[in-house]
């Protein structure tokens, strides 16, 4: 079984069984949610990069009153915008066609639907859709990926694919959701380092230990508790205001995905350096693992990002301190 079939049944297994049906963000029990996704992540990367997905969209069709799932569906988020190739979306009666090339399309393979961003003239729109292979089909080839292999985030080609649209153009980036969403993926990254630093525990506590492993241990254990701490927080602020009425969502996202995003920097390379190559080598699932969170980490644009948090604090957005 290749990599790509063994997370999409896996990820299939997850939705048959009720797994995702996770509380929604701002609802009461955001913590909760995130802290599945960890879960996941801890166990697989590629599985969680799937389930988030598929979590996300029905979060963002129940917060833009989308069409309703239905029963056993799987869902994608397709909304990478580089400046080409783009989705136009082109309105036939009451309905719409999607034609053209997405990329970056996570779950190409095992997605039934999808929440597709598609171009009505120079706007920027969403639209569900149905991934029938008559008018959505992968294109082979373009994941080659080693690390997030499974995730198979390929390119998607749309011929006249039938869609309908979700919320009104730029809405699905405007809306507060865009945020929460975002610290959902922070959380599987904090799940996947989890991952990672469970060797390190796992080699400690069968007595191959030495002075310099134990720093690192603590180092990292200290960083994960930062990383959890800042999470929760988070948590706390969304449910607390659901739709943004302090307009603090973004900078709170932007924040919390960089405490992550840095601790997991820290843990990859503490984890590495003392454990040295021995279970890259040989241990099948840490080196996938690290291989994963390497690649799903530059879902974030590092020193764009922390410049993008430093510009809403000069603008005057409120400082963590």
């Amino acid at each position: 079984m290749s990599e790509i079939d063994r997370v999409g049944a896996a990820f299939a297994e997850l939705v048959d069984d009720g797994r995702l049906e996770l509380p929604l963000p701002g609802a009461g029990e955001t913590q909760a949610r995130w802290l599945a996704f960890a879960a996941i992540a801890r166990r697989d990367l590629g599985v969680a990069r799937l389930a988030e997905g598929h979590a996300d969209a029905l979060a963002i069709l129940a917060e833009l009153d989308g069409p309703k799932p239905p029963p056993g569906s799987r869902w994608g988020v397709w909304a990478a915008e580089p400046p080409t190739p783009v989705v136009q979306a082109e309105r036939i009666g009451a309905g719409w066609l999607l034609t053209g090339t997405k990329l970056w399309c996570s779950g190409a393979h095992s997605c039934s639907h999808a929440l597709v961003t598609a171009r009505i003239g120079a706007a920027r729109a969403l639209f569900a859709a149905e991934l029938d292979p008559a008018s959505a089909t992968p294109v082979e080839d373009t994941w080659p990926a080693v690390g997030m292999a499974g995730s198979d985030s390929g390119a998607v080609s749309f011929q006249a694919a039938p869609a309908q649209q979700v919320g009104q153009p730029g809405e699905y980036a405007s809306r507060p959701g865009f945020w929460h969403g975002a610290i959902g993926v922070a959380a599987c990254w904090y799940g996947g380092a989890a991952g990672v630093a469970d060797t390190l525990l796992q080699r400690v506590r069968s007595g191959r230990t030495e002075p310099h492993a134990l720093a690192h241990l603590g180092a990292v254990d200290a960083a994960l508790h930062a990383a959890g701490v800042a999470l929760a927080e988070a948590a706390r602020a969304v449910d607390g205001d659901p739709l943004d009425t302090r307009g603090e969502a973004r900078i709170g996202a932007m924040r919390v995905r960089a405490i992550v995003e840095a601790a997991c920097d820290d843990v990859l390379a503490r984890v590495g350096r003392a454990t040295g190559a021995q279970p890259l080598g040989s241990d099948v699932a840490h080196a996938r693992r690290v291989a994963d969170l390497t690649v799903y980490l530059r879902q974030s644009h590092a020193e764009r990002d922390l410049a993008a948090l430093g510009q809403l604090l000069a603008d005057g957005g409120s400082p963590s301190w």
